[in-house]
């Protein structure tokens, strides 16, 4: 279901209106083209029957194309006071389908905030838009997707496949709990103010179980260890860790000689459990 948009004032009249000059310290960059946030809403739907969580909403442009594409309801979470009471015109036009909460998305716990089924869309602030995310991984099935707009250079390492530049621990991760795919890019010019790099819009898929059985933290550790030091083998990369390298590796059926960059993520997870399995004490 589409709504018919009720008249609302143009985002640029809102942003003078309530002095919505962009600061660097919220990491702003706002999306004013309702071409654009109508085609994140479409990428993200459908929302029927489920709620909608936006981190950062900003003066609402994606918002507004959120509640026009249907969802039955919006909560946005915003840390800046001024953009709250620019939202207010939207809890006006889409009566008892927006909630706003003023908080600090990074202490803020979503699955307390609304009900199953939910979705996450959201234009991030970039800033801290690998916090939030890698805090959203530690519950990721509670979502059911999440459509996110990250610097260019984020999203490459979502996507990165083993034995590329880009990869990392951020892809292993995000990668061994979600199905991860690149809808579109956008250009600085998009923005206001233009950022100085392009912009990506992902969605990742949470699976109803992670690829491998493995203990979420002690992926963290193995992960963390191997590309403290990408560029060493895994007999040097690993001494770090409280059980003998070589061990781990045998146990995982790796090469010594290996390195973290050509790892797939079922390996890092065999290594994981082989840590876990032969750890003694807190990792």
């Amino acid at each position: 279901m589409v709504d018919e948009a009720p008249p609302l004032p143009p985002l640029r009249e809102v942003i003078a209106r309530y002095g919505l000059s962009a600061r660097k310290g919220f990491g702003q960059h706002f999306l004013l083209d309702a071409n654009v946030t109508d085609r994140i809403a479409r990428a993200a739907g459908p929302f029927e029957g489920r709620t909608v969580i936006e981190i950062g909403p900003g003066p609402g442009g994606l918002t507004r194309s959120l509640l026009a594409a249907g969802a039955s309801r919006v909560v946005a979470v915003e840390l800046d006071s001024r953009c709250v009471a620019a939202l207010e015109d939207l809890t006006i036009a889409y009566p008892g389908r927006l909630e706003i909460i003023q908080a600090d998305a990074l202490r803020l716990d979503l699955r307390t905030v609304a009900a199953p089924p939910r979705k996450i869309v959201a234009n991030l602030p970039y800033n801290v838009a690998t916090p939030l995310l890698l805090g959203w991984m530690r519950h990721a099935a509670a979502f059911e997707t999440l459509t996110l707009m990250f610097q260019k250079e984020v999203a490459d390492r979502l996507l990165a496949a083993p034995r590329s530049k880009d990869y990392g621990r951020l892809s292993v991760i995000v990668q061994w709990l979600c199905e991860v795919r690149r809808l579109f890019d956008l250009p600085a010019k998009a923005f206001v103010p233009p950022p100085r790099v392009v912009s990506t819009v992902v969605q990742l898929t949470p699976r109803p179980v992670p690829a491998e059985a493995v203990d979420p933290d002690v992926l963290s550790v193995v992960t963390k260890a191997a590309f403290g030091q990408r560029r060493k083998m895994l007999r040097s990369s690993l001494r770090s860790l409280p059980v003998d390298a070589l061990t781990l590796i045998d146990a995982a059926g790796l090469r010594p000689d290996a390195r973290a960059e050509e790892l797939t993520v079922d390996e890092f997870c065999a290594l994981a459990r082989a840590l876990r399995a032969r750890a003694t004490g807190p990792l």
